[in-house]
């Protein structure tokens, strides 16, 4: 950069344009306006935690045993800011390097690539340039920083810049150590010059800042940042507070706990389970995320990329230093560094639920009522943590009591010593599917079937497939394996319960995929089963209310050869009785369509039923 003095003032002329660097920092790297004070405060932060440091080390300090602080005036008349620290200060290069360069050459030789490749600007590429300062320019046309360093044998300074071209420098003289940028707010800004609006905004952004804030002598940052303690330290009226004070939730959590990680990743982090969740767990939740923050100033308000979508759920907030910002502060990038911590925080969640479950099994009962639907989606991405996750999944069976759970591992253990299979069921709840004619097998023979009452199950059990190397299988598929015996004395004979089945499949034709003798009936006369290559039942109803068009595949009716209804059927298979035959076969199929929930025209099925009253009553 060139170099102009003049009665003790340096000029300076920017290498970059400044211009179109204060274009891209407004338009493209910071969402709002107001995160210039979270830059202001952040850098110091950075000046006092580095003086404390020094302090440590030297003696040679200018009022070493003065308080840090941080201090913000603003006069809403004349419309001036200005924000003070006692930190470290600059010196002469500071002010030359690190704030009068436009962050780095670096900087320089991405503009230049942006405008040689036609490029958008974007802010997920910018990266590693930190020109957090310049925010600055969104509020203000001109700044001044008057600073010190933190040595008695340093020399005052004080920097010039309307962020155009040029900035200047001059000697002053200035007793304290530190830093003090002022400015007048522009038009456009004069928001910023209330002293509440500026009081909101550092609640917002840097409450747990490590050092008081005073905004016009009043401090303004009384919320102690409680994740740096360990949780034993913590209170449980502390942690509510500070859990409704990050999550406007009204309610207290259902319970916290912390993480604190040092080695090759350092990082803390304090994390709440809610007790109740949101109104429509997978929409409401598409923001939310930890609150990320460094050296207690919040980076991110929402991090979704500190958790998995399944774990979306805790709330909570991480503090460190090891992830890589790019030049908002706004947006962590996706280094090796946060995938770590993301991996970390990961299973110190599922370590915190496994505990949950064994040592507290009413609280593990209350979580996964509230989050199994999104919990469960796991195994459906996290495939290292699957068998974990698998482990924790509660159901509702035919053997458990009402409002009990069981676990697959529960199954497991009541399995009968020949069983080969674990047998599911699907429906809307427990009291409708065990009213299921397909459970009546099982039920008889005291087999264990597992009750998957969740729209979400439905959608992971092809991720599911197996546990503890035994097939996941539902009863209501056509190609089970049972072992079943009909009393001979009951059941229709060979030569008629083919016939009829022949009628059944002739009548129903292309209605059905096939007509078959039930080996799983007990009481009920007929019941309708998948194919082989059919969905499950309640995952075709979802489809057809996502997509009206979707007709879903053909089922199977099977009929119990051993019913009266069946055996009274059979001598109906005359030339007198084949229209009445056919009506009942019919109004048979459709009774069994509504029994699932699924038929369409229930007119034609009202007409058709009145007829067979009116004839039953002739």
């Amino acid at each position: 950069m060139s170099e102009i003095t003049s009665n003790n003032v340096q000029e300076f002329e920017y290498k970059a344009e400044m211009k179109q660097l204060l274009n891209i920092i407004i338009h493209s790297l910071y969402t709002h306006p107001e995160v210039f004070l979270r830059e202001l405060v952040s850098n110091a932060s950075d000046a006092l935690n580095k003086m404390r440091i020094v302090k440590l080390k030297n003696e040679n300090i200018l009022q070493a045993e003065d308080e840090l602080k941080i201090i913000v005036s603003v006069d809403k008349a004349n419309k001036s800011f200005a924000i003070e620290d006692n930190g470290i200060g600059m010196t002469k290069d500071d002010l030359i390097n690190q704030i009068g360069t436009v962050a780095s050459s670096g900087t320089l030789k991405f503009l230049a690539d942006l405008k040689n490749n036609n490029q958008e600007v974007n802010e997920s590429l910018i990266g590693k340039f930190g020109v957090g300062f310049y925010s600055i320019y969104m509020v203000t046309d001109e700044v001044t920083i008057e600073t010190r360093n933190a040595f008695n044998d340093s020399t005052a300074y004080r920097w010039t810049s309307k962020g155009e071209s040029n900035f200047t420098i001059e000697e002053i003289e200035k007793e304290k150590r530190g830093t003090v940028i002022s400015f007048k707010f522009k038009e456009s800004a004069e928001e910023f010059a209330d002293e509440y609006r500026l009081k909101e905004i550092l609640n917002k952004y840097s409450n747990f800042v490590d050092f008081p804030i005073f905004v016009n002598e009043q401090i303004v940052n009384k919320v102690q940042a409680i994740w740096h303690k360990k949780k034993e330290d913590i209170s449980k009226e502390e942690a509510n507070e500070f859990y409704k004070f990050i999550t406007s939730d009204y309610k207290e959590p259902s319970d916290y706990f912390t993480v604190a990680i040092e080695g090759n990743i350092n990082f803390k982090s304090l994390l709440f389970i809610p007790s109740q969740a949101p109104m429509n767990l997978f929409q409401d939740l598409n923001d939310s995320g930890l609150q990320l923050y460094t050296n207690k100033v919040l980076i991110q308000d929402n991090s979704t990329e500190l958790l998995p979508d399944y774990l979306r759920f805790v709330r909570g907030v991480l503090d460190t230093e090891d992830i890589s910002l790019n030049v908002s502060r706004e947006v962590a990038q996706n280094t090796p560094v946060l995938s770590k911590i993301r991996t970390i925080l990961t299973t110190k969640i599922l370590n915190y639920l496994e505990e949950l479950f064994k040592q507290d099994y009413d609280g593990y009962i209350l979580f996964f009522k509230n989050f199994s639907s999104l919990f469960k989606t796991g195994i459906s991405t996290d495939f290292t943590n699957k068998d974990r996750i698998l482990e924790l999944f509660l159901f509702e069976s035919s053997h458990t009591e009402s409002g009990k759970f069981t676990t697959f591992n529960g199954y497991l253990s009541r399995m009968k010593p020949d069983q080969n299979e674990i047998y599911y069921l699907s429906g809307n709840n427990k009291e409708q599917l065990n009213r299921n004619p397909n459970l009546e097998y099982f039920l008889k023979h005291d087999i264990e079937v597992l009750y998957f009452t969740d729209p979400v199950d439905l959608f992971i059990l092809p991720y599911i497939g197996e546990y503890d190397k035994k097939q996941v299988v539902s009863i209501e598929k056509s190609d089970i394996k049972l072992d079943i015996e009909i009393d001979n004395e009951e059941k229709l004979n060979d030569d008629t319960s083919s016939n009829l089945i022949r009628i059944f499949k002739e009548t129903l034709d292309s209605k059905v995929e096939d007509v078959k003798a039930s080996s799983r009936l007990i009481n009920s006369p007929f019941t309708l089963v998948t194919g082989t290559k059919g969905l499950d039942p309640q995952l075709e109803k979802m489809m057809k209310i996502m997509d009206k068009d979707y007709s879903g595949s053909k089922k199977i009716l099977e009929i119990n050869i051993s019913h009266p209804l069946i055996k009274n059927l059979s001598r109906l298979d005359n030339d007198s009785n084949t229209e009445k035959l056919k009506k009942l076969i019919n109004h048979i199929y459709e009774t069994a369509l509504l029994n699932d929930g699924v038929l369409s025209n229930t007119n034609d099925y009202i007409e058709r039923m009145i007829d067979i009253m009116v004839e039953a009553t002739n």
